[in-house]
């Protein structure tokens, strides 16, 4: 049965990264978010936590820990900054957790322990310009050659693409099978023909870099396939599973950040002489943001509670993003509308929240997907 009661790891882990947060990542977040300086530094800080690898077994040099340890502590950090949040999320979610659970025991050694560790960080890609929901779309082709494989194609919106150096990337190694034609690769950013492109100019996640990747005749040995040849789609669509949770709970961070921005504004701006959270209309917009987050919070944390006892958690992550990153948004606009004019201005913070909180909504499976994903879960009778 499910419980909310967490253990002193859980409650030692939210204070960590809470300190950690205010005290490493909030003093450079609006300098960031301005520049769009990728965090180099407090990457690498996370990494001397534990918090690259919070999920990894500590053979490869993880922290060993669960997926509720993962959300309350990117909850945490989102809370501050989005832009780091997701850095961490990727590495996490996707690129560590592929490697972990199809990886062989050199490709661990190689790739798995230097990603944990947080000395280096990761890329997932699998969209590309005519491949976003439509995943089984995959225009990337891998051509089999003696000693391993040549992949020629383009990849989109990749996060970490520009700063990561181990790459999770979705080729069609037999177009006649389609998605079951799918391989994944690991390739190092060092290979030569592969080649990220200009760092987007994004609305907001503006610390993290995001880019295109160009793959011209880049060679992979065969000992860099992940899993088997044609199972990349699968271990694609079981990653994405997974990282909606850790998405959800960056929403869910973000959330909660616009909240207690709004909640402790209200009580300092006084208007008709006094504080506006006397006020009753503002009273019932701070009451629907509370709820909306701590709903949002329980259908995060449950998502990771089933997916660490092993059931099956694939609705749950569904309705736990698309819960958290629709009230990201909401609670984002209603924390402008207390904060007035000054809201709309980069001075008092929550701009940048509704500003982070639109992706939300888009990466790693769009809302609409997630509609779709809960019905026929539903459907299966899950």
């Amino acid at each position: 049965m499910f419980s909310l009661e967490l253990s002193e790891t859980h409650e030692m882990i939210r204070q960590t990264a809470r300190q950690f947060a205010q005290d490493e990542v909030a003093p450079t977040a609006v300098e960031r978010d301005k520049s769009g300086e990728f965090p180099m530094e407090i990457v690498r800080k996370m990494g001397e936590l534990g918090f690259m690898g919070m999920m990894v077994d500590p053979e490869w040099g993880g922290s060993g820990l669960d997926a509720l340890s993962y959300v309350i502590a990117m909850e945490e950090i989102s809370k501050v900054d989005a832009s780091v949040g997701v850095v961490m999320s990727v590495n996490n979610s996707l690129v560590n957790w592929g490697i972990q659970t199809y990886g062989s025991d050199a490709q661990k050694e190689r790739f798995l322990k230097p990603l944990a560790a947080g000395t280096v960080h990761g890329a997932f890609c699998l969209s590309e310009p005519e491949a976003g929901s439509d995943a089984t779309s995959q225009h990337t082709t891998a051509e089999k050659v003696d000693g391993g494989w040549v992949l020629n194609g383009t990849k989109n919106w990749i996060t970490n693409g520009t700063t990561a150096q181990t790459y999770l990337v979705m080729a069609q190694t037999n177009r006649e099978l389609r998605h079951k034609g799918i391989t994944c690769f690991i390739i190092d950013r060092n290979s030569e023909g592969f080649e990220p492109g200009l760092k987007e100019d994004k609305l907001g996640i503006r610390s993290s870099d995001t880019c295109s990747i160009g793959l011209t005749n880049v060679f992979v040995p065969d000992d860099q396939i992940l899993g088997e040849v044609g199972q990349g789609f699968r271990i694609a669509m079981e990653s994405l599973n997974g990282g909606r949770i850790g998405i959800a709970a960056q929403a869910l961070g973000i959330a909660t950040g616009a909240f207690e921005a709004a909640l402790a504004y209200s009580q300092q701006r006084k208007a008709f002489g006094k504080p506006i959270a006397d006020l009753q209309a503002i009273q019932l917009k701070l009451a629907d943001m509370a709820t909306k987050v701590e709903a949002s919070r329980m259908l995060v944390y449950k998502s990771a509670w089933m997916k660490d006892m092993h059931l099956d958690y694939i609705k749950a992550a569904a309705q736990a993003k698309l819960m958290a990153s629709t009230t990201a948004v909401q609670v984002a606009l209603d924390a402008i509308q207390v904060h007035g004019g000054y809201g709309y201005v980069r001075e008092y913070l929550v701009e940048r929240f509704l500003r982070d909180a639109k992706i939300t909504e888009i990466y790693e499976g769009t809302s609409e997907i997630q509609h779709i994903v809960i019905a026929r879960e539903l459907v299966k009778g899950k």
